[in-house]
């Protein structure tokens, strides 16, 4: 095979392997959030145990980035992909182990009657997820246009998560009895804060990809 050949191919491995890795993220972080709206304590521990698989396939697409850059030897826009697909395959493995830790915020509270409805966060869940279904599609074709409309998604994230964090310190100053569940709350709704802004770094390596440019979305 020749070598442009081959390298286009195993280019399409590691975009394949990254759209695998972005997928499971996205179902392990709609799962913690349904343990959490269902307290459901079996779910949550099963998506402590699925988060091995996410560290297994950012473990695969770190040793292709390398091997890559070490026997090929890319330049300009083909090294940019490997450098910005090694990136973004960290950020996705933080996101799995973000949703781990919502995960253990379901297991924390337990069959304990929740304090107030849970609204906002499946809310902030549903955006983070759309974010994650955008930039997949913009890291497949390099599209700089969607990934500036993540980082448009992640503002009204932030907005949710402010609300969030008022309603709850409410909580806590009126009722000291809640204090330690409405705590819980409050670090999920921070998590998936968190996972909004790891989307929009994600967007960034797509912007770079497309011109060379490192550009703050999160401003």
């Amino acid at each position: 095979m020749p070598t442009r050949q081959k390298f286009d191919h195993e280019l399409e491995e590691l975009r394949a392997n990254i759209l695998e890795m972005g997928n499971l993220v996205n179902q392990q972080i709609a799962l913690a959030v349904s343990s959490l709206i269902n307290q459901n304590l079996e779910l949550a521990n099963s998506i402590v145990v699925k988060d091995l698989d996410l560290n297994d396939l950012q473990a695969i697409i770190e040793e292709k980035c390398i091997l890559l850059i070490a026997t090929q030897q890319p330049f300009a826009r083909d090294l940019r992909k490997l450098v910005a697909g090694f990136k973004i395959s960290i950020y996705l493995e933080r996101m799995g182990d973000l949703s781990v830790d919502l995960a253990k915020v379901t297991i924390r509270i337990g069959q304990d009657e929740l304090i107030k409805p849970l609204v906002d966060i499946p809310r902030m869940s549903a955006l983070v997820q759309e974010m994650i279904n955008i930039g997949l599609k913009a890291y497949i074709n390099e599209d700089c246009g969607a990934a500036a409309e993540m980082a448009l998604m992640d503002d009204e994230i932030d907005k949710i998560y402010s609300g969030v964090f008022g309603e709850l310190r409410t909580i806590m100053m009126e009722d000291p009895n809640k204090v330690t569940q409405a705590n819980y709350l409050l670090f999920a709704s921070r998590f998936l804060e968190r996972l909004g802004d790891y989307c929009t770094n994600i967007a960034e390596e797509i912007v770079y990809i497309c011109n060379g440019k490192r550009m703050d979305l999160n401003e």
